[in-house]
């Protein structure tokens, strides 16, 4: 068991990180509702994707890159990653139990509160939905509100997102694989859509697209990233950790891959320009 230093401070920064470029679709919502905040993202895209690595590659990854974050004096962290909070947020919580850790869960709660027939179909990884954490959820879900919940694995689509292939084209192959995951969902009756990775509001429109083709009925899709936003300034407001006061809040890139590609993504998805760097983590 690691403890972190108590005396963490206001000015402190805050981790994000994801497999890849997909939790900066939480960081966008973390920037909206903690705008003074310095921000670290580390995009472990060397080693993505992680919906095909064992549990315990991805808990080692996760334990790194946390390390690497408290080094630079990182103040709470934000697991910006569906298969990384399913596989590891335990062993980090764990690990650091005074440092606040936000992270992500598949929309189940709110799907089965806004779904008008029950039937929701839940968009994610192969590994995210193999995941213990996901199942019992599922189950419990279920027998609070008797909600059927389809899952369906996406894989591939994680990887397209991750070169910002976004599907505007309805004729490319990011389209393609929405066509062969959403279809089947619709036709089973599924009204409401879980986003069950953090990489897929960045494909939203394509989505919309597609079920527009095949449902004359409004389907409602269901992303968390507001939702940990909230979380994480509630945590940081119970340790004292907010900060209010910040004329020019940093934002710093980190990846295991290419800076061209990270570089590309701030700009390309959330219309930002930090400096980026490459490490070996």
């Amino acid at each position: 068991m690691t403890s972190i230093a108590s005396n963490a401070r206001q000015d402190a920064p805050i981790g994000v990180f994801d497999s890849g470029v997909g939790g900066l679709s939480v960081l966008r919502h973390i920037r909206a509702q903690l705008p003074q905040e310095d921000l670290i993202y580390f995009a472990d895209s060397g080693y993505a994707p992680y919906g095909d690595k064992t549990e315990e590659q991805v808990i080692a990854r996760s334990l790194a890159i946390t390390a690497f974050l408290l080094q630079q004096g990182a103040k709470a962290l934000v697991v910006a990653c569906n298969t990384a909070t399913i596989a590891a947020i335990k062993a980090l919580r764990a690990r650091y139990p005074d440092l606040p850790i936000v992270g992500v869960e598949p929309g189940l709660k709110p799907a089965a509160a806004i779904s008008r027939n029950g039937t929701i179909g839940v968009l994610a990884t192969e590994r995210a939905l193999r995941g213990d954490k996901l199942l019992a959820l599922r189950e419990q879900v279920s027998a609070a509100t008797g909600a059927t919940f389809i899952l369906q694995p996406c894989i591939g689509l994680a990887d397209r997102i991750e070169q910002c292939e976004l599907g505007t084209d309805p004729q490319d192959a990011t389209s393609a694989m929405l066509e062969r995951y959403i279809a089947p969902l619709l036709a089973q009756g599924a009204d409401t859509l879980v986003l069950g990775c953090t990489h897929y509001p960045f494909v939203q429109d394509a989505i919309a697209r597609t079920v527009r083709a095949h449902a004359q009925e409004t389907i409602t899709l269901v992303d968390t990233g507001e939702a940990v936003a909230r979380q994480l300034a509630r945590l940081l407001d119970a340790a004292s950790l907010r900060r209010t006061a910040n004329d020019a809040p940093r934002l710093q890139g980190y990846t295991t891959a290419g800076v061209d590609a990270l570089s590309k993504a701030f700009a390309g998805l959330l219309d930002l320009q930090p400096p980026v760097a490459h490490l070996e983590v």
